[in-house]
Formats: structure tokens, sequence, C-alpha cells
């Protein structure tokens, strides 16, 4: 069974665009070192 094809979204008003990600304000994100997992071996 084929996977559905991906539907492409093209921005046409750019300067709206512009503004709309502006205004979001900052969207950084803060990693704790204390929240950091690691996979055990697996033995590979």
């Amino acid at each position: 069974m084929k996977k559905p094809a991906h539907k492409i979204y093209r921005t046409t008003n750019w300067p709206a665009y512009n503004r709309a990600l502006m205004s979001r304000g900052n969207i950084a994100i803060w990693f704790d070192p204390a929240t950091q997992w690691y996979a055990p071996s697996k033995g590979k």
C-alpha cells in the first residue's frame, strides 16, 4: 500500500506571513540537563 502524497502549501501573501511570524514572539526552547534520558545499550 502506497503512502499518501504530502500536500504542499505555498505562501502567497508574504507580508502577512512575515507579520504573523513576528507577532508570535520568541519561540526559544530551553532544555534542562537534569531531564536527559539515555537509551539503554542493546549490546550490538
